[in-house]
């Protein structure tokens, strides 16, 4: 950063980029806060725009460096785009107004609050969405910002209760983290990702245990003692800050403490739980997949840590216990996170983001446990080449729970250069040799034939992957004459 970024009522933004999620959720914060935000970004329509529309924000679906010409306090900028070639940021230096990257403001606004930070490689966005409606409901005076639209928030990424705390989903893709001032921090996961930055497990674990060490003395570090690497770098990070400088908090299925996965069954799709330290309540999930029952887990201890610190030992009243019930069996979800489309023919229509092969693994084993009788037809598109050549054995091993699997070329990221040799027809290839009832379509939408030859009603249809084969699961729900969710 070239400077501090000063966010009090009145400072003018520009946004590059704006309707890319967690810079929307920014802006809208910032918005709410007494700030001028505006700004720029592609002409292409996404959820976002709906947001910005309804909050009054003005912005252009282009980019023009005369726009920087206002009197401008700042401009911040969605890492995607690279202050070298972009126009508008050329310009804003040329200006000499100061350039902040997403992750750096973001970083400078948590600095403000009692910050916590939810991390990992998996279930960051979920967990982050189920503490947002937990605070709600025990009355926690916070602010929260999700990685994705969450209907629990209005179909927003942001939720506004108060100016104390902030919760925020925090990314490790770069390191972006780091920017981050967090008291405590949640891991859900860490694994092998993001290859054409981290080569190695190591260089990721590495990453996280940087992050941890941003901790202040005495900080929480609330971690899934199911995931070997979340342990392994949570056992790690206590070695290193030596006792008293890091409270450990586990979870899960094999945590020992108060955060322990003591009961947990299926009953009429939905899924019922309770913590060790809560045995009086037990808490009801409509939303499929035991990993949806560890991030559970994980919101409701980083609630409870919040709790204790507003309310002191007093703060799980039966009241707040009932209204955290509540909010957890009426939770739906978050934006392409097992995103129930709606259901037309007799056939349920989903959409999930799941783009590494341990997130495939646990969604369709997940969907297979919650929807026993439903057939599973999947349409896969892996996302970048360096993930997809590093994981490759690991991509075809995957899909075991779906009964038919479409898969469709590689969608290319513009931080990576395509060098030849890995395709969508390489991973097809590879998962052919491994089970049938597999086919390859280049381009997603080429699919919707083959697929209206293969569903029945009684399937459940998913489209899966950080690519743009979302398109082809609407598609398909409108044909078959849905409206959607």
């Amino acid at each position: 950063m070239c400077a501090t970024l000063t966010l009090k009522p009145g400072t003018r933004l520009y946004f590059v980029g704006i309707k890319g999620t967690g810079m929307c959720a920014l802006a809208e914060l910032l918005h709410k806060a007494g700030i001028q935000v505006s700004g720029s970004d592609r002409e292409e329509v996404f959820y976002t725009d709906a947001i910005l529309q309804d909050l009054g924000i003005p912005y252009a679906a282009s980019f023009a460096a005369e726009r920087l010409a206002g009197p401008f306090d700042g401009v911040i900028y969605s890492a995607a785009y690279d202050p070298e070639t972009h126009p508008e940021l050329i310009e804003a230096r040329k200006r000499g107004i100061p350039l902040w990257k997403y992750p750096d403001a973001l970083g400078a606004y948590s600095a403000g609050f009692n910050s916590s930070g939810i991390t990992g490689v998996h279930g960051k966005t979920t967990t982050t969405a189920m503490a947002g409606v937990l605070a709600r409901a025990v009355g926690l005076p916070a602010q929260i910002l999700a990685g994705s639209g969450v209907r629990g928030f209005g179909g927003h990424s942001t939720l506004r209760l108060g100016n104390v705390y902030f919760i925020a989903e925090t990314c490790e893709y770069r390191r972006h983290f780091l920017a981050f001032h967090p008291r405590r921090i949640v891991l859900t996961s860490v694994e092998s990702d993001h290859q054409d930055y981290y080569p190695t497990y190591e260089s990721i674990r590495d990453a996280f245990l940087e992050y941890i060490g941003k901790l202040p003395p005495g900080g929480e570090l609330i971690y899934c003692a199911d995931d070997p690497g979340a342990r392994e770098t949570a056992e790690r990070a206590y070695q290193a800050r030596g006792k008293g400088e890091l409270t450990l908090s586990p979870y899960g299925f094999s945590a020992e403490g108060k955060f322990r996965l003591e009961e947990y069954r299926l009953d009429r799709e939905s899924q019922v739980l309770r913590l060790r330290g809560l045995p009086q309540t037990r808490f009801r999930l409509r939303i499929p997949g035991r990993h949806s029952a560890l991030n559970c887990a994980a919101a409701l201890a980083l609630t409870d840590s919040l709790l204790r610190l507003e309310f002191g030992e007093a703060g799980w009243t039966a009241e707040r216990l009932e209204g955290a019930r509540k909010a957890l069996e009426d939770f739906q979800g978050s934006k392409r996170r097992s995103e129930a489309l709606g259901e037309a023919g007799g056939i349920l229509f989903m959409d999930d983001y799941g783009h590494h092969p341990t997130a495939i693994r646990t969604t369709l084993a997940g969907l297979r446990e919650f929807y026993p009788t439903r057939r599973i037809v999947l349409s896969f598109m892996s996302h970048t080449y360096t993930r997809t050549a590093a994981l490759l054995e690991d991509f075809a091993a995957s899909f075991g729970d779906a009964d038919t699997v479409i898969l469709h070329r590689i969608y290319g990221s513009a931080r990576e250069e395509y060098r030849g040799g890995i395709t969508g027809e390489t991973l097809f290839q590879k998962t052919k040799a491994l089970r049938g009832q597999v086919y390859y379509q280049e381009e997603p939408e080429e699919a919707a034939a083959l697929l209206e030859s293969l569903l029945r009603p009684g399937d459940l249809f998913i489209t899966m992957g950080a690519g743009d084969n979302w398109k082809l699961g609407r598609l398909l729900l409108e044909r078959y004459g849905g409206s959607g969710a």
